[in-house]
């Protein structure tokens, strides 16, 4: 159970490469990650990757019309078919070839892969279990170069391919007799996206030069007529049809094959589909080599998205071809652009920057905007009650992302190099990084605005940061002057610069309970100063090798060193003597790169662990390197309790073990041949005599390595900075049973029972030692609201933590906000001093309990301050409206007033008439 986390989520990287798309309902929207999908609801604005990964990352997805399956397929080839509504894979399957493109039918009864130049049609998936899920139709051969684009008819009937060749190509999903196949030309570059008219057979194509042609069919979709030669015949006829019919059909186990040829077939009984050139377009294009490189198109709106090398993007209304939008979203190529079923929210994918946004057009504002960082993450921290994560990265910026959603909501850009190292103050509303820029800076999250900036006497690159207990001292290790400087928050001067480490400072820590800093050395020595008397070295810890991290228990009285050699080290800083060490070499187990000349083996000897953090308990020690793998090693026993692959994505470097031979040539490895620059995503101007990109430009594949690595303070959690992203991993409490003191007295009835003679904490105990989790939760709240400041104060003490890390879980998610604050404290005021006492193993549970009042506190806040506002604003209307209904009346009885005075004169002036009568 304690050891038990799983993968919970992907921070960091919202967008890598491939096709994005739109959930059936329009909003969500499934983007690729690495070799990873994530999930972002657009509604809540949360966001979800999927428990499961590729061997290489993902190069397009394919969602089927229900939105209930989608197949996943990477670099290689190789597919996932995947149910969006189980999150589990239900079949694997390789296409052997790298694949372009995929596309459901709109009936979801076929879906067509296009891989080099063929498009292959398969039998998408019942909803029976199959053996072999995809099931080949149809191959269909056209084009003469690599395929682009899909597009299909409403009805399923058809479908269109683009490709690399500038033409397009018309196939028939079924053998119509008047519509085979059918060619067409126009376009002078690659096809970007080819797309069908609403029930028509009218067609835009969009090539990347810009250029928009209008096609139009001179047969409607019912005029299809269904081929009498549709059933399987022997080899011989098939020979004579290709020869009357200029096309090639061949039977195999693999399905049927067709064969266009360049011109359409002659025509026979029916008179045979023809596509009309109709008009082309011109996109205004700034520059020569602003190539357009996305489109996608809407049919019920006859909105069409284009998307520019450039970062810029256009909304066209066809066959008008009117520009309705045109806006500049990036500085990077668009790579994806999808549009949801309403039509009103457009998808961009930029690969280059690793953006996901999404734009209404209509009232011209984004719905969401998203953006990892641009290189590696550096390192990271959470705040004291586990609800934000800092991240800094080689980008030179500093993002917050809000655990719950895993989004991130402000991003600080005021660094101009490198970070090095983020934290949080202990009021966790100040976060301060270090950078290689030579400044270390403060950031309020309250304004969000850079309020410090430390900087030093002279420049100095700053990797090491640390910050102590109180937030007011905060301390940055020079790389290049081997000193370390203090400043204070409160006036950001320089108090101290403290001298004396012969070698660049790798690491500094403050101890969580003493005003003393340990600082950490390639100089082979830790040095523990005091910040209460004059800055002094208090204790200098020899070791024997460099010194690459190190990290203080929560309790103040261990320290753990990770060295150079590979080990991991434990001092007592009272004694300053050595309590145990961990050889933990053996555990990392890197891999070989593909440039590399030594094994696998070999290199791990030279490899160490480059972060360590202690347990929110302080038992055991997180530890993370230059490797694929993460340890979590038990400090008293000295010993390995668990390692996580934290990556299967072979498109890193040194993943594999062994070298591949199918790579080695002649002349080495075929890793050392670099190809230039690809189609689109590389240079646009090459050097003279170039002919694929620019031979000066070189391409790496990134190494998988863990940067940074840190336990949530609820203990709940861990997440690393990996070259992936920011991986989250999390306790699945509801896949374990654990059950406590267990007897055979001790069920469900029982439990029960109790609860029937109103038992409440026997019944508490009996459900707390069989430990599941919906009958805890039922027990707990079937107690009245007035009984629980009694029931609290007859628990057995043994129970009481128990209880109370319960209420903090509860209380997370639940809805019943007043009845588990008041078990919270009823707890907390009964047994205060005892748990007090073991303010170590309580501390996780106190911080889940504040990090879910924090949240709630949060949420509520907003809504009051709402509601008081809505409040005024009625209570303002009431009150204009009792004016104007008090002057209303005050002028009506003015009225009245006037009519009593005009009656009375009419009475008298008729009683004087009836007097001279008279």
């Amino acid at each position: 159970m304690k050891f038990a986390y799983r993968f919970s989520n992907l921070l960091g990287a919202v967008y890598r490469q491939g096709n994005l798309n739109f959930s059936k309902d329009g909003n969500a929207v499934i983007s690729p990650v690495g070799n990873r999908v994530s999930v972002f609801d657009l509604k809540n604005n949360t966001s979800e990757t999927l428990p499961l990964s590729t061997t290489k990352n993902i190069t397009c997805v394919g969602l089927s019309p229900d939105g209930n399956l989608a197949v996943i397929v990477d670099e290689d080839g190789a597919a996932l078919l995947v149910s969006l509504i189980t999150r589990a894979i239900l079949h694997h399957f390789h296409f052997h070839k790298p694949v372009s493109s995929i596309s459901f039918s709109p009936d979801g009864r076929k879906f067509v892969v296009t891989k080099e130049n063929v498009a292959l049609m398969y039998h998408a998936p019942g909803k029976q279990r199959e053996f072999n899920a995809f099931v080949l139709d149809k191959s269909y051969y056209g084009p003469y170069d690599e395929t682009t684009c899909i597009d299909w008819t409403d009805d399923s009937k058809c479908f269109v391919v683009g490709s690399k060749d500038m033409s397009t190509w018309v196939f028939g999903a079924e053998r119509w007799a008047n519509l085979i196949y059918y060619s067409l030309g126009g376009h002078k570059d690659v096809i970007v996206g080819c797309f069908f008219e609403k029930d028509s057979l009218d067609l835009y194509t969009v090539s990347q030069d810009g250029t928009l042609c209008v096609w139009e069919s001179d047969t409607e979709l019912d005029g299809l007529v269904l081929s009498k030669k549709s059933k399987p015949k022997p080899p011989r006829q098939m020979e004579e049809e290709e020869e009357e019919d200029e096309e090639e059909r061949m039977e195999g186990q693999e399905g049927e094959v067709i064969r266009g040829k360049a011109e359409a077939p002659k025509e026979k009984k029916h008179k045979n589909v023809r596509f009309k050139h109709r008009s082309r377009h011109f996109f205004n294009k700034e520059g020569d080599f602003n190539n357009l490189t996305a489109a996608a198109y809407h049919k019920p709106t006859h909105i069409l998205v284009t998307g520019f090398a450039s970062g810029i993007f256009h909304l066209h209304e066809l066959p008008e071809f009117n520009l309705i939008h045109s806006l500049s979203i990036s500085d990077q190529r668009i790579s994806s652009v999808s549009i949801n079923s309403s039509g009103d929210w457009i998808g961009f994918g930029c690969s280059g920057m690793g953006q996901l946004l999404v734009w209404e057009w209509q009232s011209e504002s984004y719905v969401f905007k998203q953006q990892g960082h641009f290189n590696n993450m550096a390192s990271l921290a959470y705040s004291p009650d586990g609800q934000y994560i800092v991240t800094g990265g080689d980008d030179g910026k500093v993002k917050v992302w809000n655990t719950n959603s895993g989004l991130c909501f402000v991003t600080f850009t005021e660094h101009t190099s490198s970070i090095t190292n983020v934290t949080f103050t202990s009021s966790g509303f100040v976060i301060v990084s270090a950078s290689l820029d030579g400044t270390v800076r403060a950031f309020d999250l309250h304004r969000y605005r850079n309020f410090r900036t430390f900087t030093s006497p002279r420049p100095a690159q700053f990797s090491s940061l640390a910050v102590d207990v109180s937030g007011e001292l905060v301390s940055a290790g020079a790389q290049d002057s081997f000193e370390i400087f203090l400043w204070s928050m409160q006036t950001g001067r320089l108090l101290e610069v403290l001298g004396g480490h012969e070698g660049p400072v790798s690491c500094l820590c403050f101890s969580p309970v003493q005003s003393i800093l340990a600082s950490a050395s390639w100089d082979r020595t830790i040095r523990l100063w005091d910040m209460l008397d004059s800055w002094q070295v208090k204790e200098t810890l020899p070791l024997t090798s460099d010194a690459l991290y190190i990290a203080y228990r929560p309790d103040g009285q261990e320290l753990a060193v990770a060295t150079l050699n590979g080990e991991i080290t434990f001092w007592n800083p009272q004694s300053a003597t050595q309590t145990g060490s961990v050889t933990g070499r053996h555990d990392l187990e890197t891999g070989r790169k593909e440039t590399d000349k030594i094994t696998a083996k070999q290199s791990a000897k030279g490899k160490s662990f480059t972060s360590l953090c202690y347990s929110a308990d302080g038992e055991s020690i997180l530890a993370g390197g230059q490797s694929k793998f993460v340890c979590i090693y038990n400090v008293k026993e000295q010993m390995l309790m668990k390692k996580f692959e934290i990556s299967c994505n072979l498109s890193f470097d040194a993943m594999e073990e062994f070298l591949d031979r199918r790579k080695m040539t002649e002349f080495g490895s075929l890793a050392l041949v670099d190809e230039g620059a690809g189609d689109g995503d590389g240079v646009n101007i090459s050097l003279p005599g170039v002919r694929r990109g620019d031979m000066s430009s070189r391409h790496f594949k990134p190494e998988i390595r863990v940067s940074s690595l840190r336990f949530s303070p609820t203990g709940r959690s861990w997440a690393a900075t990996t070259t992936e992203g920011l991986l989250v991993y999390s306790l699945d409490g509801s896949l374990v049973f654990d059950p406590y003191d267990l007897d055979l007295d001790v069920t469900p009835a029982s439990i029960h029972k109790q609860l029937r003679l109103q038992e409440w904490t026997s019944a508490i105990v009996l459900a707390f030692r069989l430990n599941e989790k919906a009958l805890k939760q039922e027990v707990l709240e079937t107690i009245p609201h007035d009984q629980i400041q009694v029931v609290c104060g007859s628990l057995p003490d043994i129970y009481v933590e128990k209880v109370l890390g319960f209420v903090a879980a509860c209380l997370e998610k639940s809805g019943h906000l007043q009845f588990y604050m008041t078990w919270a404290q009823s707890l907390l005021m009964l047994h205060g001093q005892k748990l007090k006492n073991r303010s170590g193993a309580i501390l996780p549970t106190l911080q889940a309990l504040q990090k879910s009042i924090q949240r709630h506190f949060d949420d509520l806040s907003k809504l009051c301050d709402f509601n008081m506002y809505n409040i005024r604003y009625a209570e303002a209307l009431s009150k204009q409206r009792g004016m104007k209904r008090a002057a209303e009346e005050e002028t009506a009885e003015e009225e009245d007033d006037d009519d009593d005075e005009l009656s009375e004169e009419i009475s008298e002036a008729s009683l004087d008439g009836a007097d001279m009568i008279l």
